[in-house]
């Protein structure tokens, strides 16, 4: 769904009809973003594991808010410009998994790159809206 409130899709969103993206804070918070293939293939590791066990599975490669909301205006070729708004007092500042666990037993390995994942979003997002 195109409206959950999530940063990626709001940001594509924005950027697609032009219209300016809301960044909270100053955004120089970062995320990790998994592309759901990585996250699939993860899980899959994780079920086939021949014990029971707690792996985490994303993307370690972090990323600002800000750099994102960039890099989605660059991907999608939009005249949107940033806007501040205030940060709510429950952000966190950073969010980044720690695959090692997931890396060294499952030999678990994210693969697709943040440009790559972002622009098949985008294609997927032309098609829904």
């Amino acid at each position: 769904q195109l409206s959950d409130g999530r940063v990626v899709t709001n940001f594509i969103v924005q950027a697609l009809n032009n219209d300016d993206i809301t960044v909270y804070g100053d955004g120089h918070q970062t995320r990790s973003f998994s592309y759901v293939e990585d996250t699939v293939n993860g899980l899959l590791l994780a079920l086939n594991y021949p014990k029971s066990d707690i792996f985490n599975i994303g993307n370690d490669n972090e990323m600002s808010i800000k750099d994102l909301a960039t890099l989605v205006i660059k991907l999608t070729n939009s005249d949107s410009k940033l806007i501040y708004k205030d940060l709510p007092v429950d952000d966190p500042m950073q969010r980044k998994p720690d695959l090692t666990k997931s890396k060294e037993m499952l030999g678990y390995q994210p693969t697709v790159d943040i440009e790559i994942g972002l622009s098949k979003t985008i294609e997927w997002i032309k098609n829904v809206k």
